[in-house]
């Protein structure tokens, strides 16, 4: 249920209750009441209080959480579908495309969705403490921020190819590669505005919007990548600046939606100069936030790359690409629960609820973890016959079904992981999990999978074991913190961290008019 941004920016919890019944939205900060009350409520028994809670957090999360897994699922089959139409066109162009998605443009992606969970983090404890006012203002820093990293990021597209053949890719993968990625310039910067909106509508629980969005966006991406590839003939880079303009469309659609709705009439008040005041302290959580979730994001990629300096590289990326892709497409479902975590902890704990925060957190993991099971039984049953969607190449299907069973524990490692990483952006812990990623990933992970796949004659399942196993080793240290975690305190530190940033609007509006 889309929450309402109608009340007034200064009034308190107790107010917000009174003027309930006429305020549109209202609703789930009456949810998140209830929550609190029933886990504190002693004069009922333990299980009496589990079973209300459960019923009021299903209800909410699942609100959140399956428009959430929409738009993200969505936005990840824009991008498929184009590697699928490569695919159909040859084996070649199936490679380059995914080394351009799965690579290069995965650097972006990681780049971009990390800086700005700072604006999630921010946003979703704003609004749960009623500061409504301030999301405006975080959104268009996080903007402002990601579009100069843009610029830079756009310099590593220019020159990707000679950055491929450095890593070792061979001479016709890294030059086809490097068209896809030209195609690719433009959705840097739809990813730099796209994001930035995306967390600040998830703050409100807005969330219906974008899926019908990414909707409408598939159905026009889809046939129009057809008619560039076997109408028009205009090869890989068509194929990419199509994929480009798509992006675009969701970026302007759903600003358009911010400036015309009612739901955001209280945190979207326009254009402001206060959002180029205090970009220092903006850019330093957002700096960590981008490390966090880019060494999340980038871990793959050495996956891909690794395998690229593998004997017959061409077969193993194809292979790789399909896992890969399915992978992804899968995750998204965990986005999406990593996105109603994210709420739901920022939300309860600008709201000052620690026990909400804390069961919230118990049920999304145990809901996405209990899909990603499914997902995973999914893959091995369908292990022969999946990559067919993209190629029709017998090589390449028998790579992927010997594939299989590490990618169904990949599925199930994700069903925790992202989740976990969503109650660490809602609680600001980036640059703590920054630290465990690096610890995990490339000081374990890759080094492991190196040494498995070339030293133990393993190849691509020894390069992807190792590296599963940082993902095993990062997931229980998140779970063995969160079980740890101190609510009141967290709560008491959202406090603190909101009454700086308020400081920060007061000080910068007073600078502006004099």
């Amino acid at each position: 249920m889309d929450q309402s941004c109608s009340n007034g920016m200064n009034e308190g919890l107790l107010q917000s209750k009174k003027e309930s019944s006429s305020v549109v939205g209202v609703g789930e900060e009456i949810i998140s009441s209830e929550l609190e009350e029933i886990l504190s409520d002693t004069n009922i028994s333990q299980l009496q209080r589990l079973k209300r809670a459960v019923v009021v957090e299903m209800r909410t999360l699942f609100r959140l959480a399956a428009p959430a897994c929409v738009t993200a699922l969505l936005g990840n089959v824009v991008s498929m579908s184009t590697q699928i139409f490569c695919g159909h066109v040859s084996n070649l162009d199936l490679a380059a495309s995914s080394l351009g998605n799965n690579g290069i443009q995965l650097f972006a992606y990681g780049l971009m969705l990390g800086m700005a969970s700072a604006a999630e983090t921010l946003c979703g404890q704003a609004y749960g403490a009623h500061k409504y006012e301030m999301l405006g203002i975080y959104l268009q820093r996080s903007i402002i921020l990601l579009m100069g990293t843009g610029l830079l990021v756009m310099l590593i597209y220019i020159f990707c190819k000679p950055i491929l053949l450095l890593l070792g890719e061979s001479e016709q993968v890294a030059s086809a590669a490097a068209l896809f990625v030209y195609g690719l310039i433009p959705q840097i910067f739809a990813y730099a505005a796209n994001f930035p909106i995306q967390k600040f509508l998830q703050a409100q629980s807005i969330i219906n919007p974008s899926a019908y969005i990414s909707v409408a966006t598939l159905v026009v991406h889809i046939p129009l990548t057809w008619l560039v590839l076997f109408v028009l003939d205009w090869g890989l880079l068509g194929a990419s600046a199509v994929l480009s303009f798509s992006w675009w469309i969701i970026v302007l659609a759903q600003f358009i939606y911010i400036v015309n709705s009612k739901k955001c009439k209280k945190t979207w008040t326009g254009f402001s100069f206060q959002a180029f005041t205090g970009l220092w302290d903006f850019l330093k959580l957002s700096a960590s936030s981008a490390v966090m979730l880019c060494l999340e994001t980038w871990y793959f990629d050495f996956l891909i790359l690794i395998a690229g300096l593998l004997p017959n590289p061409q077969i193993t990326l194809d292979a790789l690409a399909i896992c890969t892709t399915i992978l992804g497409w899968v995750f998204m479902i965990s986005v999406g629960f990593n996105a109603a975590a994210s709420v739901r902890v920022s939300n309860e704990l600008g709201a000052g609820h620690p026990k909400s925060a804390a069961f919230s957190v118990k049920v999304v993991t145990l809901s996405s973890l209990v899909i990603s099971i499914v997902c995973a039984i999914v893959v091995l049953v369908l292990r022969r016959v999946m990559s067919y969607a993209f190629t029709s190449g017998e090589t390449v299907a028998n790579a992927v079904s010997d594939l299989a069973p590490l990618l169904a524990i990949s599925i199930v490692l994700n069903g925790v992981q992202p989740v976990l990483s969503g109650v660490a952006v809602g609680c600001g812990w980036q640059a703590f999990v920054a630290y465990v990623n690096v610890g995990c990933y490339y000081i374990v992970g890759i080094p492991l999978g190196a040494l498995l796949g070339f030293k133990f004659n393993l190849g691509v399942k020894g390069i992807w074991t190792g590296m599963v196993g940082g993902v095993a080793m990062q997931t229980a240290i998140l779970l063995w913190v969160t079980l740890r975690t101190n609510w009141d305190r967290e709560v008491e530190i959202t406090r603190n961290r909101l009454d700086k940033w308020n400081k920060t609007k007061v000080e910068a509006a007073a600078l502006l008019n004099n």
